[in-house]
C-alpha cells in the first residue's frame, strides 16, 4: 500500500487521463480488436495463440481470485483513493489484476510470435505502461500486477511452443484444448459447489463469477471453433488491404453486436444466471471464429477482381 500511497500523493488530472488511456490497453474491447486483426487478417497461428492464452490466462486469474479474495486497495484502506474514472472496471477481487493479465497475455504473445524489434519494444512497453496504470489509478498492488505479468509470460512461454506442434501435427490441439476445458469446468464447478466463506465480499464475487463464467463459454467455443476451421472451413487470412480493413471492421461490428444485442435476452432466458453470460460469449467466439470466416473467399476476390479489370 505504500507505493500505492507514494502515487497517490503526485496525481494530477492530466496523469489520470493518461494512465486511465493506458489502462483501456487492457479491457476486452482492445482485445478483440488485435486478436481478431491477427486471427482474420495476419496471421491466423498467432489469433489462436491470443485466443487461447487469453481465454486460459483469464480462467486461471478468476480462479486465483476466488481462492485468495484479496479485497481491492480502497478496501483494505478506506482513507485510500482511487482515481474515480477506473472504478467501473475495477469489479472483482484485486490479487491478480485481470487488466495486466489481459494486456500481458496479448502483448507477449504477440511479442513472442513476431520477430521485429520495434514490435516487441512496443509490446513490452505496452505490457508495463497497463501493468503500472492499474497501480497509479490505485486499483491494484505491485503484487497483483507483478504475479498477472508471470502468468501471462509462462503461459506465453509454455503454449507458444506447443501450438507450433500442433499446427504441425493437428493431435497436439487434444491435450491443449482438453487442459483449456478441464480448468475451466473445474472453475464452474468451484463457483457453484464451493460456498462462499464468510471474508468474501459479495459485489466482487458476482464480478469474478460473471469474468468465469464468460471465460469459459469463449473457451468452449474455441473448442468449437479450431474443430470447424482446422476441419472445414480453413480460411486464407489473405486480401488485399483495403478489403482486409473492410472484413475487420465488418466483422467486429457483427461480434460486438452479439455482445450487446444477446446479453439482455440471454440473462432473461435463464433468470439473471451467469451461464447466460457463457452462452454469449460461446456464440461470439463461434461467429467471429467461424461464421464470420466463410465470408473471407469474398473478400479475397475483391482485390483480384479489380486486378484482372485492370
Amino acid at each position: 500500500m505504500e507505493f500505492l500511497k507514494l502515487l497517490e500523493a503526485i496525481r494530477t488530472p492530466f496523469f489520470d487521463t493518461v494512465f486511465q488511456f493506458f489502462t483501456f490497453f487492457g479491457e476486452e474491447t482492445i482485445f478483440m480488436i488485435i486478436a481478431l486483426a491477427f486471427f482474420w487478417c495476419i496471421d491466423k497461428k498467432t489469433g489462436y495463440l491470443l485466443l487461447y492464452v487469453s481465454f486460459l490466462g483469464n480462467i486461471i486469474n478468476t480462479f486465483l481470485k476466488l481462492l485468495f479474495l484479496v479485497p481491492r486497495p480502497w478496501v483494505l484502506d478506506k482513507n485510500f483513493t482511487i482515481v474515480e474514472s477506473a472504478r467501473a472496471e475495477a469489479t472483482g477481487y484485486s490479487f491478480p489484476s485481470g487488466h495486466t493479465q489481459n494486456s500481458a497475455g496479448m502483448f507477449l504473445g504477440v511479442a513472442w510470435a513476431r520477430k521485429e524489434l520495434w514490435i516487441r519494444i512496443v509490446c513490452v512497453a505496452l505490457t508495463l505502461l497497463v501493468g503500472f496504470s492499474r497501480m497509479y489509478l490505485g486499483v491494484h498492488t505491485p503484487v497483483d500486477v507483478l504475479v498477472s505479468i508471470g502468468v501471462a509470460l509462462l503461459l506465453v512461454a509454455v503454449v507458444y511452443p506447443l501450438l507450433g506442434r500442433a499446427w504441425e501435427n493437428g493431435k497436439w490441439f487434444i491435450p491443449l484444448v482438453g487442459a483449456l476445458l478441464a480448468i475451466g469446468v473445474a472453475l464452474i464447478l468451484y463457483i457453484e459447489l464451493v460456498p462462499m466463506p464468510a471474508n468474501a465480499i459479495a459485489e466482487f464475487s458476482h464480478g469474478c463469477n460473471e469474468t468465469g463464467y464468460k471465460m469459459v463459454g469463449g473457451a468452449f467455443g474455441f473448442a468449437v471453433v479450431l474443430w470447424l476451421e482446422r476441419k472445414y472451413i480453413r480460411f486464407s487470412e489473405k486480401a488485399v488491404w483495403w478489403a482486409q480493413l473492410l472484413k475487420l471492421a465488418l466483422g467486429l461490428g457483427v461480434v460486438i453486436c452479439v455482445q450487446k444485442f444477446a446479453k439482455t435476452p440471454l440473462l432473461a432466458l435463464f433468470g439473471g444466471h451467469d451461464v447466460g453470460n457463457a452462452i454469449r460469449y460461446f456464440l461470439m467466439v463461434l461467429v467471429g471464429g467461424a461464421l464470420w470466416p466463410m465470408t473471407f473467399k469474398f473478400f479475397g476476390k475483391l482485390g483480384r477482381k479489380k486486378e484482372t479489370a485492370a
